[in-house]
């Protein structure tokens, strides 16, 4: 599957949508090019799809993701349309099922691509039905709801938008979680914190699709015909930002839809991105290694893990291979703790909250995590340290108080491995196990879209599984380590103590 790097936002969460767009009166111009821009496409209007997990939804447009066929189109029509001779052809490959190889040699440091600004999606591009763009922006809407909707509408114009060749050659039913039933993330990834972040973007998409409707779509029916504009449509064009939407530094950061360049896979084991050469005035990007004809070439979607790869553009790399991978850990603070108010609030003032995700990498895990840890085992004698505990578990600053505290320090380790041998036996259930398999009757392709949403579930959850482990031992050494040296200094005491008594 081809996707390409995400640099809009950082952590990979939804931009929250808190925009109070202005009520304008009817524009009675509106209705001079109605026709021009009628719809000509059905879809089915069944919004509640999204909600309920219904397998209902039915995109017209796009593509499977393994034709070969559209994508073979777009490159004609992209260099019909002055894309400049590549050295890159599509090709069916083994990472990604599509994605760009070398036509000829291409050394380390070479610049490929040059994609010129007019066959780039951004905020600022030319809508074939001027009216749907003019209604938009006059109510303020920001770029990604308005990316998304500027998709659907050049998507529901067919062949009379000029970006008909790219929407064809887009994936009709992408893998990322953000196109997965709620039945499906509660089956596969019951285990994975991953989960929580994918309910909290579907969400937020749901949410901003209902605010737009409530302000502006309801509003033009005329213009946004609900057949169209409907939260499963919404759910597509999104899922098609999150997995291809880029950050261009040197284009003041805009961000854009970049056709060609999309089609480009992650691989783990490079650094390259895409950005704007002014120079050639076209999207471009270096290599870092050199490529022998034949080879896949590979760009990255960034420092991410296994399960924000997942998240965004619905693929997990092999086991062992992503150096940026990680899990998220979730602490919570004890209810039952005399101190649970003082404590919550000294963590609310700085923007944290309980329960609370912290990510553990192979090689350990960050100094706000054990902060935060002082903070739930601290006893209410030490109600003077708790706004510094939950400082430093917000910005990661060192304890002023210098913590020097043996037995403070033992129960905050024994209570981080306490919670990660819980999240390992829900990850070992699951896998053991293999979650249960939804119930009903499946054509032959939805069976085997649950059982590749399965392999990449099992995927996933093997490799965070993984770093638990490797968290866990830490932490069971740290301790007996400790404990060990606690035994050594008593008996030293103990045998000082006879010694006197003789």
């Amino acid at each position: 599957m081809a996707q390409i790097f995400c640099r809009v936002l950082g952590s990979a969460q939804f931009p929250q949508v808190s925009w109070p767009p202005p009520r304008p009166a009817a524009d009675s111009s509106s209705s001079a090019h109605v026709v021009r821009c009628r719809i000509r496409c059905s879809v089915s209007a069944t919004s509640s799809n999204a909600l309920t997990g219904s397998e209902a939804r039915v995109i017209p447009w796009g593509c499977e993701i393994e034709s070969l066929e559209s994508a073979s189109a777009l490159q004609r029509w992209l260099s019909a349309s002055g894309l400049p001779p590549q050295k890159l052809e599509i090709q069916r490959v083994d990472v990604g099922e599509r994605g760009l190889v070398a036509l000829n040699n291409i050394r380390k440091g070479e610049k490929l691509l040059f994609v010129p600004p007019s066959l780039v999606i951004t905020a600022d591009s030319e809508w074939s039905c001027p009216e749907v763009g003019n209604v938009l922006k006059k109510n303020s809407v920001p770029d990604w709801p308005l990316l998304a909707t500027y998709l659907l509408s050049e998507a529901s114009l067919m062949s009379s938008s000029r970006w008909n060749r790219y929407i064809s050659a887009l994936p009709r039913q992408p893998y990322s979680l953000l196109y997965w039933t709620p039945s499906e993330l509660d089956t596969y990834l019951v285990a994975s914190q991953i989960r929580a972040r994918a309910i909290e973007r579907i969400t937020n998409v749901i949410g901003t699709y209902n605010d737009l409707k409530l302000r502006i779509f309801s509003k033009h029916p005329e213009l946004f015909p609900e057949e169209v504009f409907n939260i499963d449509s919404f759910l597509w064009s999104f899922g098609i930002l999150f997995s291809r939407l880029v950050r261009l530094p040197s284009m003041n950061g805009k961000v854009a839809l970049v056709p060609w360049a999309d089609m480009l896979n992650h691989s783990p084991q490079v650094e390259t991105f895409l950005d704007y050469d002014k120079s050639s005035q076209g999207i471009f990007f270096m290599t870092d290694q050199s490529y022998q004809p034949g080879e896949q070439v590979f760009i990255s979607y960034g420092k991410k893990s296994n399960g924000e790869l997942l998240l965004s553009y619905g693929f997990v790399p092999k086991e062992g291979t992503n150096p940026n991978d990680s899990v998220e850990l979730s602490l919570s603070l004890n209810k039952s703790d005399k101190c649970y108010k003082e404590k919550l609030e000294a963590l609310r003032k700085h923007g944290l909250s309980t329960p609370q995700r912290f990510p553990l990498q192979i090689t350990g895990w960050p100094v706000e995590m054990m902060a935060y840890s002082y903070l739930v085992v601290s006893p209410s004698n030490m109600s003077q340290h708790f706004e510094e505990m939950a400082a430093a578990s917000s910005n990661g600053t060192a304890l002023k108080m210098g913590i020097k505290n043996p037995e403070l320090e033992e129960k905050a380790l024994q209570f981080i491995l306490d919670c990660c041998e819980s999240s390992i036996s829900k990850y070992s259930k699951f896998l053991e196990g293999g979650g249960t398999p939804d119930s009903g009757t499946f054509s032959a392709k939805q069976a085997n879209r649950k059982s590749l949403l399965k392999k990449m579930a099992t995927d996933l959850c093997t490799s965070e599984r993984r770093i638990l482990y490797r968290t866990q031992y830490i932490l069971r050494r740290r301790l007996r380590d400790m404990r060990s040296g606690e035994l050594r200094a008593l008996t030293l005491f103990n045998g000082f103590r006879k010694l006197f008594k003789q």
